[in-house]
């Protein structure tokens, strides 16, 4: 039995199909247990910040995938070892090899995976660069009209899919040889934001276009919607050159055995989300 957090989440739900698909028995961590969940999926409750509200959902459980963050990140691997686990595999971000605690997205990153490794479980951690799914964030705009405006506009990233991040976890999380090994993940190709728009107007069959917004614009707006110490983290990542997510790397395609899957194939898949 594997337990997936976030299992309605973008990569979560992606682990969760993939897992199923192999014929692997899943516990799916919902907040709801109404939650739309592929066959063969058993839906638990339980509260992450809560340690001790999982000991049902751990009952006979072999591996767990983990997000990072939680507000007793050893407590949590603390039940998880209890419950005789013998796999976690941590979803953690590439400014976690940095080192560097004054950054607040990277702290919490780099804390998990402490927590994690103090733990004495067998574990994998995992480092994706920036999610393709992020350009859902764009769907308000695109409902509006033909112009997307975002953020850092000259940073190139090499996008990975959400399911080549499940992919790579569900190897690890069924197969032996990567315990204790921390996998940094990237998408086939660097794109910039303008990059994105102009393969999804092909996808899409429209007219879009971008345009990139000032650091001012771009910050007020990230303010709006996250914690101010977050905003910092993410222009000292990107304005400030902190962290470089563009370089294309061999992890998924060495894992799985096939290449990652292209910005235009996940904007395909995702097509109908845009109409």
């Amino acid at each position: 039995m594997i337990l997936v957090s976030g299992a309605t989440g973008n990569i979560g739900a992606e682990l969760v199909r993939t897992l199923t698909e192999a014929g692997e028995p899943v516990r799916a961590l919902v907040r709801d247990q109404a939650a739309p969940l592929p066959d063969g999926a058993e839906p638990v409750t339980g509260d992450l910040d809560q340690p001790q509200t999982l000991r049902p959902a751990l009952v006979g459980v072999r591996g767990v995938f983990l997000l990072p963050g939680y507000r007793d990140m050893p407590g949590l691997l603390g039940e998880v070892g209890a419950a005789g686990v013998e796999r976690v595999v941590l979803l953690s971000g590439g400014s976690a090899g940095s080192g560097d605690l004054t950054n607040a997205v990277s702290r919490y990153m780099i804390r998990s995976e402490e927590a994690v490794r103090d733990s004495g479980l067998a574990a994998t951690i995992l480092r994706p660069s920036g999610f393709m799914s992020n350009t859902l964030r764009w769907l308000p705009q695109l409902q509006a009209g033909d112009v997307v405006r975002d953020a850092f506009p000259n940073v190139a990233v090499a996008m990975i899919d959400p399911a080549d991040i499940a992919a790579v976890a569900a190897a690890a999380l069924t197969t032996s040889g990567h315990e204790g090994q921390v996998y940094r993940l990237s998408g086939p190709q660097p794109l910039r934001p303008a990059d994105r728009v102009r393969i999804l107007a092909e996808v899409l069959g429209r007219p879009l276009r971008f345009e990139g917004q000032s650091d001012d614009e771009a910050r007020a707006e990230m303010s709006r919607a996250m914690p101010a110490e977050y905003v910092d983290a993410f222009f000292r990542f990107y304005a400030d050159g902190e962290l470089d997510e563009s370089p294309v790397l061999p992890t998924v395609e060495q894992i799985t055995g096939r290449p990652p899957r292209t910005f235009e194939q996940w904007a395909q898949a995702h097509a109908a989300a845009f109409s």
